[in-house]
């Protein structure tokens, strides 16, 4: 049952273009701090204004508004050791990306 579960969770993030925010931790698929300085995270977010922008790139979010839309749902989480990945939101589109190897890598998009 767990693997299914897993399966499903993985199938679900294949796009992570478009980013519906949770209200619960039990509904997202990922837990995300945002952190204060660039240095501290393993993502680097700039947020897009369009939804065809944000095609393909694990960096690159549109949040939507309703779950259905979204390929992937986060729970912004309160504190670091609460999070599966922390990101930085960055002013220009060049500077987004990921800042390290992480094992969420490649599997957002």
């Amino acid at each position: 049952m767990k693997a299914v579960l897993f399966v499903l969770t993985l199938a679900a993030m294949a796009y992570a273009g478009n980013v519906f925010v949770a209200d619960y931790e039990y509904q997202a698929d990922l837990n995300v701090f945002v952190v204060d300085y660039e240095y501290q995270a393993d993502l680097c977010v700039y947020v897009v204004e369009y939804e065809y922008q944000a095609d393909e790139d694990d960096s690159l979010w549109y949040f939507c508004d309703y779950e259905y839309q979204g390929d992937v749902s986060v729970y912004f989480c309160d504190y670091e050791y609460q999070a599966d990945l922390c990101i930085f939101y960055v002013e220009y589109e060049y500077q987004a990306g990921w800042t390290q190897g992480h094992p969420w890598q490649e599997r957002l998009h």
